[in-house]
């Protein structure tokens, strides 16, 4: 049975950035549902696969959306506010 993982991230500010962060958490083999919670910047997958949740963190830090407690630097923000962008044209466009 697979656990529910709950990620608290930084940056997150719109359904263009939720958008961005589904779209980029299922590249990563193993992870299965993923909701992202705006309200609370809470970001939840489906896995007890520790490698996974790893390889999750890294790739919304990647993204521009750090854990929480994580360094969030210039450049987080920067590549959030690109992610955001992305994440808002990809959804008119479906």
């Amino acid at each position: 049975m697979k656990m529910e993982t709950k990620i608290e991230i930084l940056n997150l500010k719109c359904g263009g950035c939720a958008n961005s962060i589904k779209k980029g958490l299922h590249t990563i083999e193993g992870v299965g549902d993923v909701v992202v919670d705006l309200d609370h910047s809470i970001v939840s997958i489906h896995t007890n696969n520790e490698s996974v949740i790893h390889a999750v963190k890294e790739k919304l830090s990647n993204m521009g959306y750090p854990a929480a407690g994580d360094e969030n630097t210039l450049l987080h923000k920067a590549k959030s506010f690109v992610s955001c962008a992305t994440g808002r044209m990809s959804k008119e466009t479906d």
